[in-house]
């Protein structure tokens, strides 16, 4: 097999592409704009791994590269939700037409597989409960979110004209080493300028589900090898959430920062367009025989370590 990776020098792309590597020749297709080059060099002597440092938004330098490959993963977006209240186009350019330019790219080749990496943030606000892939109507609060829909409703639209097949999954928040944002390498950060006092952003009472990024990659990769419709779609995972406070307290633990003081801003949601609660129903995935092997609190305090591991 030929795998095609946007985004593979990223964060999750990265670990998704240290898997791919052992199973078929892979092509990683990255800007750089936040990914780092670093994260593939294990790999740059293999003869069947190819590294094309270019944007999606390129046409012409995409369909170039992605040329005779079998499945793509659609992993290229703008990381940071929070960007979008301030510079209102990188969304729908890095996220809703890079997706179209892909898609497209596929229809013209004749690619038919596509795995696509969405977000809980789909959901928008809601009621707290676990949130099914059945749950409606979709109704995202950040340009983020609003991108990521909008790229699944092409993914959708796409496969029933052109016959193409997808695999959406809509991430937790994902942890682990090689992050380049988040919440705990936000603090992590903070602490190494001001070990005294913490700021948080809201009243950190924000509880979100959280998946480990090797967890991440497994689910991705099981999805798409155990399930055969025409469009896939899974949340990907935990049912149980972490508050940012309990974050903060693993972390201060895990650093010896026991007098280190807690300052929040205040407010329900950290930033416009953060949603400050979200439980996803992962039993999608368990009913395929898939479950990952941490919950939200593990994934993040082992997060902790390796990311501090890292930044050491």
């Amino acid at each position: 097999m030929r795998y095609f990776v946007t985004g593979g020098a990223g964060f999750i792309g990265s670990h998704l592409v240290g898997r791919l590597v052992n199973m078929g020749a892979v092509s990683v297709y990255d800007n750089l704009s936040s990914g780092k080059q670093e994260f593939n060099n294990q790999h740059s002597s293999k003869p069947d791994f190819r590294f094309i440092q270019a944007d999606i938004l390129d046409r012409d330098r995409l369909s170039a590269a992605m040329a005779g490959s079998d499945t793509v993963f659609h992993l290229s977006f703008n990381p940071d939700v929070r960007i979008g209240q301030h510079d209102t186009e990188i969304d729908l350019n890095q996220g809703t037409i890079a997706t179209y330019n892909v898609l497209e790219t596929m229809r013209r080749q004749n690619i038919s597989k596509i795995v696509f990496a969405s977000s809980s943030v789909v959901y928008g606000e809601t009621s707290g409960e676990p949130v099914s892939e059945d749950y409606g109507p979709l109704q995202p609060i950040s340009l983020y979110g609003a991108a990521k829909l909008a790229s699944e409703g092409l993914i959708t639209a796409f496969c029933h004209l052109f016959n193409m097949q997808a695999w959406v999954f809509r991430f937790a928040n994902v942890v682990g080493p090689r992050a380049t944002h988040g919440v705990i390498y936000d603090f992590i950060h903070k602490l190494k300028r001001n070990t005294q006092e913490l700021e948080i952003l809201g009243d950190g009472k924000q509880a979100k589900s959280y998946i480990h990024v090797s967890d991440c990659v497994d689910g991705m990769l099981y999805g798409f090898q155990n399930s055969n419709n025409q469009v896939n779609v899974f949340n990907l995972g935990n049912h149980d959430v972490v508050e940012v406070t309990t974050i903060a307290r693993l972390l201060l633990e895990q650093m010896g920062l026991s007098a280190t003081k807690l300052r929040f801003t205040g407010g329900s949601r950290g930033w416009p367009g953060d949603v400050p609660r979200i439980c996803l129903e992962t039993s999608r995935m368990e009913k395929l025989g898939w479950k990952p092997k941490y919950d939200s609190k593990e994934a993040v305090s082992r997060a902790i370590g390796e990311i501090l591991a890292e930044t050491a």
